[in-house]
């Protein structure tokens, strides 16, 4: 990791935020380099959280980072609702890390490039559920498979938006 962000007591920022447990990893695999797939992250990540029910979402179970803020495009100590940049590493990594009443959680992208013009994009999820509430958290969550559709959907968008644009006018 390139950089982590502030240490501010509330959270996985304190310390590194991929030595939490291990959640889950899902991939996908995008026809262009890592240039192209970068830019495209960056957005689909502040898009995944706009919106009205994302900031009242993060404020109802208490999350450190409850709006967007700080600098653009996405970089180390910008936040959305839900999370902050705890690092980044252009065309490479971006971990996303939060927490909130019931867990301490960080979301991870990597992208490996696979020659010249693909990419494979891996959203890796680690997360601590402590106590009681946090169990039942993570029972709604994980459990339920809530989380796995949320990361596909973010996933499969970062794709079609690459492959949208990399076809010209021709393939909108």
């Amino acid at each position: 990791m390139t950089a982590v962000g502030p240490g501010t007591g509330e959270g996985p920022d304190d310390g590194d935020p991929t030595e939490l447990p291990w959640v889950d990893e899902h991939a996908e695999e995008i026809a262009a380099p890592a240039s192209a797939v970068w830019p495209v992250l960056l957005r689909t990540v502040e898009r995944m959280t706009a919106g009205g029910a994302a900031p009242r979402y993060a404020r109802a179970v208490g999350c450190a980072d409850t709006e967007a803020g700080g600098p653009r495009p996405l970089e180390v100590g910008s936040t959305v609702p839900g999370f902050h940049v705890a690092a980044l590493t252009p065309e490479r990594l971006l971990v996303m890390a939060g927490s909130h009443h019931f867990s301490d959680y960080a979301l991870s992208f990597r992208l490996e490039p696979l020659g010249a013009v693909r990419t494979r994009v891996i959203a890796e999820t680690r997360a601590v559920f402590p106590g009681l509430k946090g169990r039942a958290y993570r029972a709604l969550v994980i459990g339920t498979r809530m989380h796995v559709l949320v990361v596909k959907r973010v996933l499969r968008g970062v794709r079609r938006r690459v492959e949208s644009a990399s076809a010209g006018p021709e393939g909108s």
